[in-house]
């Protein structure tokens, strides 16, 4: 279903509840997954987080996880582990592209039981789960964190816990430290000192308790966004947030100060409001929070600032090559970009061409990246439904702040 955007202007105040974090709930379920006597409480409402809770309860003998990549590289640690179970762990066209090598390979070197079905490195994949007794493995530190938190949570069911060398320089900490945390609030021992992590085994049993999942940044991103584009005065308060969050998004507070935005924590909620501010050239490296680049080069579009974005190696191996979609995107809106294969720089524009389609690539982050433009010029976003991989409410919510959309 496409959606076209109307040029619209929101409301001068208004307030959204976002789900709790994809991230987190995909971590929590993992370990409530180990740890039965735990409650969750604001799990996020995502396609990705039903499909892993999903998968975590199916009884069959081929879990398929659709798009859901964060799925794809925790259940492989989890089935891996699971004695006397045997799983082909599949899914779509897409994620049959993305590898699984550098984490198979580890897990094996635990002495997992591991096969391809298909092609060498990628999905699916055939797990026969076993007892690991081995704690020792090294890993190249710049891949995708999840392939890191993946082993991180099925440590301290590991009869030796585990010790994890990270090779090189390490991306993505703040989704590492995440697990960690959360790891540690169910009363699990870890240390992160230097290149070396280690996780113990879970002593005893662990004390039942309930714990609660916070808001999701990546998906408040979008309003930093729209505030960024909106006038002096706008404001939107969004709620559950907390000033020291785990998640390595929440630097959009202080990244979006460059665009005017004002963050105000006060009672788990987040109140952004735009400023007036003299706009200039934006220089950034997101090797920790990648996710968030979409978001941040529209907004640099749409303001007709210039932006040299780097750390992006993980997104072409994301939903698509993020940083292709980009290009290819922002240029039929009458931008300038060129790319390489980490880095993204964009050239100061002065016209936004109207009604155009943006095509989304089955990934929910272009849709939403892109859809705060209808500040600015009418837009068609293809596929709109996209969203529910992360946010299914994303629609209705823009409408509530008073966008004007078609379905």
């Amino acid at each position: 279903m496409h959606i076209k955007l109307h040029k619209s202007e929101i409301a001068k105040q208004s307030a959204i509840q976002i789900t709790g974090s994809k991230s987190e709930s995909n971590r929590l379920l993992l370990l409530q997954a180990l740890y039965p006597q735990f409650n969750l409480e604001n799990i996020s409402n995502s396609d990705d987080s039903n499909l892993m809770t999903k998968a975590l309860s199916s009884k069959s003998d081929v879990v398929d996880i659709h798009h859901a990549g964060t799925a794809m590289r925790f259940l492989t640690a989890f089935f891996a582990i699971q004695e006397g179970r045997e799983v082909t762990l599949t899914g779509s066209k897409r994620m049959k592209e993305r590898p699984i090598k550098i984490l198979v390979e580890a897990l094996q070197a635990l002495g997992a039981d591991i096969d391809y079905v298909e092609n060498s490195g990628y999905p699916p994949i055939k797990i026969k789960g076993k007892k690991l007794t081995k704690y020792q493995v090294s890993l190249n530190a710049n891949v995708s964190s999840q392939y890191i938190s993946s082993l991180l949570l099925i440590a301290s069911r590991l009869e030796n816990g585990l010790e994890l060398t990270l090779e090189g320089e390490i991306t993505s900490v703040p989704y590492i430290n995440m697990t960690l945390s959360l790891l540690n609030e169910i009363g699990v021992e870890t240390s992160f000192v230097g290149q070396t992590i280690k996780v113990n085994p879970a002593s005893g049993n662990l004390e039942p308790t309930t714990l609660v999942v916070e808001s999701d940044w990546s998906s408040a991103s979008y309003y930093f966004s729209i505030v960024a584009m909106a006038d002096v005065g706008t404001e939107i308060a969004l709620s559950s947030y907390k000033e020291n969050s785990l998640q390595g998004d929440s630097v959009l507070v202080d990244i979006y100060k460059h665009f005017g935005v004002t963050a105000i924590f006060s009672n788990n909620s987040l109140t952004l409001k735009k400023e007036a501010k003299a706009l200039r050239p934006l220089v950034l490296d997101l090797k920790n929070a990648p996710d968030i680049a979409q978001t941040i080069a529209v907004t640099c579009f749409a303001l007709g600032i210039p932006c040299d974005l780097s750390g992006l190696h993980t997104l072409k191996i994301k939903e698509t090559d993020r940083l292709v979609a980009l290009k290819t995107e922002i240029e039929k809106l009458g931008g300038e970009v060129t790319i390489t294969d980490k880095s993204l720089h964009l050239k100061a524009s002065t016209s936004i061409k109207p009604d155009v389609a943006i095509a989304t690539y089955n990934d929910h982050r272009m849709a939403m990246a892109f859809a705060p433009l209808a500040l600015k010029t009418s837009i068609v976003i293809e596929d709109a439904m996209v969203v529910s991989k992360s946010y299914p409410t994303f629609w209705d919510d823009l409408e509530a702040i008073g966008f004007k959309l078609t379905k």
